[in-house]
C-alpha cells in the first residue's frame, strides 16, 4: 500500500494553506496571511482575533482576491505592508483594491483599503471585518463610540446574542488585562457587530454595512471606496501571554455526574445503499444511533422510507427520523401522509423530530420572516400522527436559526440543532477555532430552553445545505472554502482530530445525543474500502455513549483536547505541529496519526502501544489510551 503525502495525510488535499508571516514592531506582533491580518497580540496577549478585509458574493461566498505587488517593509519599532487585490465576478466585472497597513511598537496599527470596480458591481458585502476574540472576552466590559457621537458602556454579550449587540459603532474599546485596553477605530463606512458564536466562529464580528439595508447592493463603476481601521493598544500588563514549554500534563480526575451521551450518524436516502455495502464498517464503527434525513422537496419518498427499513433490519439501533416539511399543504396533510409511508415501510422509529421548509433558510434580524405554518401547530399535529415516538423539534440548519427563532419546546420531548464551522471562514485554523465557541453554544441554548433535553447534529466540517443564500458552493473536494459540503478534511487527520474536540467541547451540555457525520459520502468515514482517520477518532467516541464522564485536567495552551470514562482516554491534538502528552496513570495506547497512516486507513484494530507516561502525538492525530 502506498503512503500518500504529508499533505493528503492531514488535510486530505494537496492544497497548500494561506502563507503566514508574523510581523513584530516592539511589543506588537501580527500574522499576514492573504493580505489581512490575524493574531494580533500586544505585550504577547491577543488583543483583536483579525483585521480583514474581505469582498463576498450574492450568496455569502467569499472572493479569494488575486494579490500583486505585495511589499513587506520590517524594521525593530515599524513594519509596513502594501498590496494591490483584484476581485473577479462571475459577470466579468473586476473590483480593484490597493491596501496600506503599517505598525508601530508605540500600538499603533492601521489598516487602510481603497477599492474601484471597472463596471458596476453586485455584492452582499465589501470592507473591513474585526474580529474580537472569545475567552477571556465574553461578559467583559466595552465602551462604544456611536457615529452620532454618543458613547455607551455595555459589555460584551455573554449569551449569546441573536442580533447585533452594538450598532452603529465608530470606536469600540475594551480591556485586555488591568490598565490594558484596544480601542478599534472605524471610517469609512457605518459598522455594526454580531455575535458570530451564532455560527460557532470564535469571534465579536464588526463589519461595514448593516444588515437591515437591502443585499445584494451595487458598487457603482469607476467610484472609489476607501475605508480604515485603527486599533491603539495601551498598557502593558503584569505577564505576557502563555507560553507552554514541556510537555502538556494530561491528569485524571473523579466521575464529574455527566453521561456521555449517544454519539450516531447521519444517513440520506442517496447515501443508504452505499451505507448498506459498508455494512462491516458501520458495525466496527458502532454508533449508537442514526438519523435518518427525510425531505420530499429533494424527491425523498416512500423507497428512501424503504431504504431506511433495510438498514435498520440490517444495525438495529435507535432511530430518528429527520423529516422536513414542505410547507405547501396544511401541516396535517403532509404529516399523515408522511405517517402512512412510515407505516407502509414498516419502519421502526423512537423519534422523529419535525421542522418546516421554511426554517431551512435564514431570516437575518431586520427581515421579514417568510410564511411559514406556526409550529405549535406543527408539533401538535406530529404528536398526533406519531403516537408512541419521541417528538423533536428546533432547527435542522445551524444554531444561529435557533437563536433567532426560539421554538415553543412545551410541545417536545428533545431540542435539536446542528453546527457548521465553515460559514465564514475555511483556513484550518478558523475550523479548529470553533471549537472555542461550542460551550457558548450550548450555555446559551440551556438558558433558552433549561433542562429540555438537548441533541447536536448531523455536525460536520462540510455544510449540509446554506441557509444563507441560494445554494451551497460548488467544489471539486480538493480546496478549502467557505459553504460547500464535500470538505477535503473530512478525508483527513484533521477530521478526526476535530471531531474529538467537538465532543469534549460540548459534553458540558449534557446532551442526550450527538451526531457527528455519517458513514459515506461528503461527510463520511469510509473510503473505498478502507476507513479515514475520522472512523478511528467516532469509534472511540461511540464507545463512550452512555458511559460516565470523568473530570479531565489538560494543560494550558488548549492544543490538546480530551474524554475520559473509566479507564478510558480519548485525546487529540488540535495542531498542525507534534506535541508531547504526559499522561498520569497510561497503561497503552493506540494512535491515530501519520506515523502509522497504513494502520489507520484500515478498519482494523489499530496496533496498542505501551512504556512510560510520554505520548508523541503528531499533527492532528488522536491517541486513544489506557489507563490506570
Amino acid at each position: 500500500m502506498s503512503t500518500p503525502s504529508r499533505a493528503i495525510m492531514l488535510f486530505g488535499t494537496e492544497e497548500r494553506p494561506a502563507e503566514s508571516r508574523t510581523l513584530r514592531a516592539g511589543p506588537l506582533s501580527v500574522v499576514l496571511e492573504d493580505g489581512n491580518l490575524r493574531t494580533i497580540r500586544w505585550h504577547g496577549t491577543e488583543a483583536i482575533r483579525a483585521v480583514s478585509y474581505l469582498v463576498r458574493d450574492e450568496n455569502w461566498g467569499t472572493y479569494a482576491p488575486a494579490i500583486e505587488g505585495l511589499s513587506v517593509e520590517e524594521e525593530a519599532a515599524r513594519f509596513a505592508v502594501s498590496y494591490r487585490g483584484t476581485c473577479k465576478a462571475s459577470s466579468g466585472t473586476v473590483l480593484r483594491f490597493e491596501a496600506k497597513i503599517t505598525g508601530e511598537a508605540s500600538g499603533r496599527l492601521v489598516f487602510d483599503v481603497s477599492a474601484v470596480p471597472d463596471a458596476d458591481f453586485s455584492t452582499n458585502r465589501t470592507g473591513f471585518n474585526i474580529l474580537h476574540p472569545i475567552v477571556g472576552v465574553a461578559g467583559r466590559p466595552a465602551m462604544v463610540e456611536h457615529t452620532d457621537g454618543t458613547v455607551e458602556h455595555s459589555e460584551f454579550p455573554l449569551l449569546i446574542d441573536p442580533a447585533q449587540p452594538f450598532m452603529a459603532m465608530r470606536r469600540i474599546t475594551h480591556e485586555l488585562a488591568p490598565s490594558v485596553t484596544a480601542s478599534v477605530l472605524m471610517e469609512g463606512d457605518t459598522f455594526e457587530m454580531e455575535d458570530q458564536r451564532n455560527w460557532t466562529d470564535a469571534s465579536y464580528k464588526t463589519y461595514v454595512r448593516p444588515l437591515a439595508l437591502p443585499w445584494p447592493y451595487t458598487l457603482p463603476a469607476g467610484e472609489t471606496v476607501r475605508q480604515t481601521i485603527t486599533i491603539t493598544l495601551e498598557g502593558v500588563p503584569e505577564s505576557s501571554g502563555r507560553n507552554g514549554v514541556g510537555p502538556v500534563q494530561v491528569r485524571l480526575g473523579e466521575d464529574t455526574g455527566a453521561i456521555h451521551p449517544s454519539v450516531g450518524l447521519v444517513v440520506t436516502p442517496e447515501e443508504t445503499a452505499a451505507t448498506l455495502a459498508a455494512l462491516s464498517h458501520l458495525k466496527a464503527l458502532g454508533p449508537r444511533h442514526l438519523i435518518l434525513s427525510f425531505d420530499p422537496l429533494q424527491g425523498h419518498g416512500q423507497a428512501a422510507l424503504d431504504g431506511f427499513r433495510q438498514l435498520l433490519d440490517a444495525y438495529p439501533v435507535p432511530a430518528t427520523l429527520e423529516l422536513t416539511l414542505p410547507a405547501k399543504r396544511t401541516p396535517a396533510d403532509e404529516l399523515a401522509e408522511a405517517a402512512r409511508m412510515v407505516e407502509a415501510a414498516g419502519l421502526r422509529l423512537d423519534a422523529v423530530s419535525v421542522s418546516p421548509a421554511p426554517d431551512l433558510k435564514s431570516t437575518p434580524p431586520g427581515s421579514r420572516w417568510p410564511e411559514c405554518p406556526p409550529l405549535d401547530e406543527i408539533y401538535r399535529t406530529g404528536r398526533a400522527h406519531f403516537p408512541g415516538v419521541r417528538l423533536g423539534g428546533g432547527m435542522f440548519s445551524y444554531f444561529t436559526e435557533l437563536n433567532r427563532k426560539r421554538v415553543p419546546a412545551e410541545f417536545l420531548d428533545f431540542v435539536t440543532h446542528s453546527t457548521a464551522p465553515i460559514v465564514h471562514a475555511a483556513d484550518d485554523e478558523s475550523v479548529m477555532q470553533t471549537l472555542e465557541a461550542l460551550p457558548f453554544n450550548t450555555q446559551s441554548v440551556r438558558a433558552i430552553f433549561g433542562d429540555k433535553p438537548y441533541r447536536i447534529g448531523p455536525s460536520t466540517i462540510g455544510m449540509r445545505h446554506n441557509p444563507y443564500g441560494a445554494a451551497l458552493a460548488t467544489s471539486d473536494g480538493k480546496v478549502r472554502k467557505t459553504m460547500m459540503s464535500n470538505d477535503p478534511r473530512q478525508r483527513g487527520l484533521f477530521a478526526g482530530a476535530w471531531n474529538v474536540g467537538y465532543a469534549a467541547a460540548t459534553l458540558s451540555a449534557r446532551l442526550e445525543a450527538l451526531t457527528l457525520g455519517a458513514l459515506t459520502g461528503p461527510f463520511g468515514v469510509v473510503e473505498g474500502e478502507g476507513v479515514r482517520p475520522a472512523f478511528h477518532a467516532l469509534k472511540a467516541i461511540a464507545a463512550l455513549s452512555g458511559l460516565p464522564a470523568r473530570a479531565l485536567e489538560i494543560g494550558e495552551n488548549a492544543v490538546v483536547a480530551g474524554l475520559a470514562t473509566g479507564s478510558t482516554l480519548v485525546l487529540a491534538n488540535l495542531r498542525p505541529e507534534p506535541v508531547d502528552l504526559r499522561v498520569q496513570g497510561l497503561d497503552g495506547f493506540m494512535r491515530v496519526d501519520e506515523t502509522v497512516w497504513n494502520a489507520v486507513s484500515s478498519s482494523a484494530e489499530l496496533p496498542r502501544e505501551s512504556g512510560s507516561d510520554h505520548i508523541s502525538l503528531g499533527a492532528y492525530g488522536v491517541a486513544i489510551c489506557s489507563v490506570r
